[in-house]
């Protein structure tokens, strides 16, 4: 499913705490998680599509530096997203 509007407000609002909070860090990973879902089942059936498998790369890195920010600074928070978004450690 495309990332739309609506499904970044209902992120923004569950995650990030308001509709305008769309910088939090919270907010951030799960728009990242929500886009890397889509990445992996569009390469699952497209195994040549080597751009989108570097902007897949890319947005895992992203995830990742984030994450080690939350972890560094809060590590409830840490354990909190990852647990809401069924994340591996």
């Amino acid at each position: 499913m495309r990332l739309t509007s609506e499904i970044k407000k209902q992120m923004f609002v569950e995650h990030g705490g308001a509709q305008q909070n769309t910088g939090s860090a919270e907010a951030q990973i799960a728009m990242f998680t929500h886009r890397i879902q889509h990445l992996t089942e569009h390469l699952k059936t497209n195994k040549k599509d080597y751009s989108a498998e570097k902007s897949l790369i890319a947005l895992v890195g992203k995830r990742r530096a984030l994450l080690n920010y939350i972890a560094k600074k809060d590590i409830f928070r840490y354990r909190d997203i990852i647990q809401k978004l069924g994340l591996r450690k």
